[in-house]
């Protein structure tokens, strides 16, 4: 029987009470995060992860900390959970090479389901100030903004395209008939899935490959002939998604773990080719990634990695040590952006109180309203927090009426994480298009129900 399954330690005031001596209360000032700071030190990569891709107090305080590193640590840039055609829109903008009026059009790019991600208050008012902190450094010390997800395959086959209309036409001529594998599927990329992982039509595996290869192949030429290496690296990166992008499609149909783990896969080398292209700069790239605590949390120390799961945490906590740093979220109750199905539109619901025995709930009985509570070797809380414990985790789609299994899972948060805030209450990420499901919030629960 899987821990799925199984019950979790219920409410106990010993762990309560071992997590109020640890904890460290968050009061909005600047010497809050003195810690965080001192135990991120001189790492490379900075995971900041979020327990809802919806929840406002997770991205605002996510914002605040990358700006703290920026300032105070020197770090040159931010990698999120999003596409990368997309996000290097809002890069061009925060760096002051292209011709957006303004922040919001930056992020304009940023249409597919779900837009509220990264099309939101707290987002714009971070690349507002991104913008105006690049503005007054040089270019090779300006932070940049990049994507690091792969779901933009037809997209970056685009942008390929562009770059070599521009830089090499017989190259895009070669290119675009390789690429021309994908055209009779007109863009659905579940139904190029489909056809190839059954075999009802050819894959375009070897197609994607050779185009990634020429490319890289003819790398020196490029950059001499444009004398602008960060968009050859642009479009160099478009080809590798497309590569990834397909094996992802292709293998979604075999299960959930092959597919999962090709895209933390990708996340993982997105950030390695970002690190070693912002090396060129001749100072060592430090990175802040946001991305969800399923992403950014250790999978080997959740059931999921005994499922056969990876994720970046896990593959960067292996790569890089201690020159990676996992910070995770948690919130008790509030109100969470998010949707009832894939496309559906966004809506401001209720999140229920966290299950008893629940991280959640443990953290709640702490009775401070937010707080940092350091992980990493900590030994008073060894032994209160040795045993697996469920965690919330909402994404894009929340189902309140099948919670307990579709949003919660069993964690070693010893394991997991570096360091946890949590706060008690939150409220709903505020979209930048508000439709009327959004500005009309379900009633609240009045009784428990399908947990």
């Amino acid at each position: 029987m899987s821990e799925r399954l199984l019950g979790t330690p219920q409410r106990s005031p010993d762990v309560a009470s071992a997590v109020r001596n640890c904890a460290r209360a968050l009061s909005g000032d600047a010497a809050d995060y003195a810690a965080l700071l001192v135990l991120i030190g001189d790492a490379r990569f900075a995971l900041l992860g979020e327990a809802s891709h919806g929840t406002h107090e997770f991205y605002q305080e996510r914002a605040e900390i990358t700006k703290r590193l920026i300032i105070e640590k020197g770090f040159t840039a931010v990698a999120v959970e999003a596409d990368w055609p997309d996000a290097y829109r809002v890069n061009r903008y925060v760096r002051g090479v292209s011709e957006e009026p303004d922040a919001n059009a930056a992020l304009s790019g940023f249409k597919r389901f779900p837009a509220w991600m990264w099309r939101n208050t707290v987002v714009l008012d971070f690349v507002k100030w991104l913008r105006a902190y690049n503005d007054t450094l040089p270019p090779p010390k300006q932070v940049g903004f990049y994507g690091i997800d792969l779901y933009s395959l037809f997209t970056s086959i685009e942008e390929v395209l562009r770059y070599l209309e521009q830089a090499d036409p017989d190259a895009a001529k070669r290119a675009r008939y390789r690429y021309s594998c994908f055209d009779h599927f007109g863009e659905n990329t579940q139904a190029y899935g489909y056809a190839a992982a059954f075999g009802l039509d050819k894959s375009c595996e070897d197609q994607v490959v050779a185009q990634l290869l020429e490319l890289t192949r003819q790398a020196c030429a490029h950059v001499q002939q444009s004398a602008d290496e960060d968009e050859f690296f642009y479009a160099q990166q478009n080809a590798r998604l497309v590569k990834n992008a397909e094996e992802y499609y292709r293998t979604m149909f075999r299960g959930r773990v092959s597919s999962w783990n090709l895209r933390d896969s990708h996340m993982v080398e997105t950030l390695q080719a970002l690190d070693t292209h912002l090396a060129r700069r001749g100072e060592r790239p430090r990175i802040a990634v946001w991305a969800h605590n399923s992403h950014l949390g250790d999978a080997s120390a959740t059931e999921m990695g005994k499922q056969g799961e990876w994720n970046v945490g896990q593959l960067m906590r292996e790569h890089y040590g201690r020159e990676a740093v996992l910070l995770g979220f948690s919130t008790h109750r509030g109100t969470v952006t998010a949707a009832s199905d894939w496309g559906g539109a966004a809506e401001r619901k209720h999140v229920r109180p966290g299950l008893p025995g629940s991280y959640e709930d443990v953290f709640h009985e702490v009775g401070m309203k937010c707080f940092l509570l350091p992980l990493r070797n900590n030994a008073q809380l060894s032994v209160p927090l040795n045993s697996p414990r469920l965690q919330r985790a909402i994404g894009v789609i929340f189902l309140p009426d099948t919670e307990r299994l579709s949003h919660y899972f069993n964690t070693r948060l010893m394991e997991q994480f570096d360091t946890m805030i949590h706060f008690d209450e939150t409220r709903a990420l505020e979209p930048l298009e508000r439709n009327s499901e959004w500005i009309t919030a379900e009633a609240p629960e009045t009784y428990p129900s399908g947990v």
